[in-house]
């Protein structure tokens, strides 16, 4: 990755580090107040202070101390306090204040305050959705178009697919609508990890290998799965993040864009392919503990905890990395479980991660509010909030030793090293579609009320016209 050396009040130096071939990042730039900072001299190739890309680095100089920029979000209580603590470094060092005010009902009260153009100057977004929706009824700012968040910078924080994942359709044409931030992995599969290697299994790296282990275990007179897809009101989204999963790995990642906004029905092959690839797993009674109706009575939350009994009841979970604070109290990380990526299935399309996470909106584009988006492209401001728990960072200048533990270090360290990544599908669809149409009929599905063709007829049906 390119180095960037900006002055800030006297000077401070960022070097975003490039990822070394192992994963690894060196030490990401920081933020420091001008007398922990030594003095360096810009090189010749930097960037005139005028320059739209000298935004960040006028800001640290302090050319924008005592202005104010809003914000809100998701974030509350824990989270708030962690937000606020991962961007004082900045406020500090810039003398710009960041009022945050989150809510905990988000998603009504920022679509009010849009409505009475009374929006604050940046929003946090828990799903891209909602922002699509403003980004193309001309709300929100094209980054690309005000400041120097260009092609070359975003390649040199991202991963392409996470700017991918931000451009969106604006009301004349695509607009980068907005910035990934904190993310979390769902491509992951947990184990028990005692009992798994004293039972002499092998982790796997391919997908033929976690057959293989699925068939070992099954002619070891054990079930492989644990899998639950029972809550409430939302019984049946686990699924959906499983269809998810196969769509990244059987087909290409257009397909993939063009499903989520209904280019590509439901009913489509490549979906039906997806979903009966899910069915070789979900519908064998040989690989799941409790077979069907075990899957559709059995809440999300407790499906793992049969990994813990002894022995175990089943041996493989397929899971976000949230569904640690679902695990027995006492279980030991590294120790009683530990985790491996759900290997990519075809060549072709590489080893993607399904993810999700918040992406950043502007909503003015004053010099400071943009300042504020581009610290935001930096591993740097996730930092305290990454070592205090709870985050994970997308940035390509993030450093994997600010993560506390060995099992959220390798989720982190995935989601770098991925080929592809893309958000959490349902998450984007229209509510009726992805929270539920899709939840009911895939339900109906595993439980054999349906056929799978019924089923993915009826969720196209469902989709709003």
């Amino acid at each position: 990755m390119r180095n960037r050396i900006v002055a800030a009040l006297g000077v401070i130096v960022l070097v975003a580090s490039a990822c070394s071939s192992g994963g690894t990042a060196t030490p990401a730039p920081s933020v420091a107040p001008a007398s922990e900072a030594p003095a360096q001299s810009a090189p010749e190739s930097a960037a005139p202070s005028t320059a739209p890309e000298g935004l960040l680095a006028r800001a640290l100089a302090g050319e924008f101390k005592g202005t104010t920029v809003t914000a809100t979000g998701p974030f509350v209580d824990e989270d708030a306090v962690k937000f606020n603590a991962s961007i004082k470094a900045f406020v500090e060092t810039t003398g710009i204040t960041i009022d945050y005010q989150g809510s905990k009902e988000f998603e009504a009260s920022i679509s009010a305050r849009v409505d009475a153009n009374d929006a604050p100057d940046i929003v946090d977004f828990p799903q891209p959705g909602l922002l699509a929706n403003f980004a193309k009824g001309g709300k929100v700012i094209d980054l690309s178009k005000t400041w120097s968040l260009d092609a070359d910078a975003l390649k040199a924080s991202y991963n392409q697919s996470w700017p991918d994942m931000g451009t969106m359709a604006g009301p004349s044409g695509d607009i980068l609508a907005g910035i990934f931030d904190r993310v979390n992995g769902k491509s992951f599969v947990w184990y028990p990890k005692a009992a798994f290697d004293a039972a002499g299994y092998t982790v796997p790296t391919t997908w033929d290998e976690l057959i293989a282990l699925q068939d070992l275990i099954v002619s070891d007179g054990d079930t492989p799965w644990c899998i639950g897809i029972e809550s409430g009101a939302a019984t049946g989204w686990p699924v959906t993040d499983w269809l998810e999963e196969f769509m990244l790995r059987t087909t290409s990642l257009e397909n993939y864009d063009k499903w989520v906004s209904h280019d590509l029905l439901f009913s489509s092959p490549e979906v039906k392919n997806a979903l009966t690839k899910v069915g070789d797993i979900f519908l064998d009674p040989e690989l799941v503990n409790g077979g069907t109706a075990g899957i559709v009575t059995t809440s999300f939350g407790d499906a793992p905890k049969a990994m813990f009994d002894d022995p175990p009841k089943c041996w493989l979970h397929r899971q976000g990395n949230f569904i640690t604070s679902f695990f027995p109290a006492d279980a030991k990380p590294g120790v009683d479980y530990d985790v491996f990526y759900l290997p990519g299935l075809d060549p072709q399309y590489g080893s993607p991660v399904l993810v999700a996470g918040d992406i950043w909106a502007a909503f003015s584009d004053r010099p400071e509010v943009m300042a504020v988006m581009e610290y935001f492209t930096k591993g740097e401001h996730l930092k305290v909030w990454v070592q205090s728990g709870g985050a994970i960072a997308p940035q390509l200048d993030s450093d994997l030793s600010w993560y506390g533990d060995d099992i959220t270090r390798f989720v982190a360290k995935t989601l770098l090293e991925a080929d592809s990544v893309r958000f959490d599908a349902s998450d984007l669809m229209p509510g009726a579609v992805g929270s539920g149409a899709e939840w009911k009929e895939l339900t109906s599905w595993i439980s054999g009320k349906e056929d799978i063709d019924t089923a993915l007829k009826n969720i196209d049906a469902a989709w709003p016209k």
